[in-house]
């Protein structure tokens, strides 16, 4: 009996967990563009996106990973209009394969923080290649690359790192 009770209260933990990260990204996401015209810095900057994404991969579960990854950007188009409904569905898409490349890696390479660097790296080639047939094809009025590469690679680097305590953590 004490068993059964005590397999209910960690589902009922992670449950809670899996809510509390949840809610934290939406309002975060929510919060971005409030933020950045407080401090006056671009805080875009850090992929906030990805950002909760990568909170997602680490520390709750597979589908719920995907259900951020289906929402965030449609969240923040219905909040703020931005971004435009093909950057839109192309963020989408960047963090679903995101998810999926990530899943797909730890399995193969069994190593979480190298699992991060490709997929979100495999992500990222494929986000480009897409987005710049969207520019030729004159659907998206942007250039090809809206944050910095040296920023991309900072961010990288630091989801690295924060992925490798994270499982040393949880060992």
């Amino acid at each position: 009996m004490m068993n059964n009770s005590l397999s209910i209260n960690i589902k009922s933990r992670k449950t809670l967990q899996t809510i509390i990260f949840n809610a934290s990204a939406f309002l975060f996401i929510f919060l971005v563009p409030a933020i950045s015209h407080l401090i006056m810095l671009p805080v875009y900057y850090i992929e906030p996106m990805r950002l909760m994404l990568i909170l997602m991969l680490l520390h709750t579960t597979r589908s719920n990973a995907y259900i951020i990854a289906l929402t965030l950007p449609a969240f923040s188009f219905l909040l703020s209009g931005h971004p435009v409904p093909p950057k839109m569905m192309l963020i989408t898409t960047e963090l679903t394969l995101n998810v999926f490349l990530f899943f797909f890696f730890v399995n193969k390479i069994k190593s979480v923080p190298a699992a991060l660097i490709t997929s979100v790296v495999g992500s990222k080639v494929i986000y480009y290649l897409v987005k710049l047939v969207l520019i030729n094809a004159a659907i998206l009025s942007t250039g090809l690359v809206g944050i910095p590469i040296y920023m991309q690679i900072i961010m990288l680097l630091l989801f690295t790192g924060y992925a490798f305590i994270a499982i040393k953590k949880k060992q």
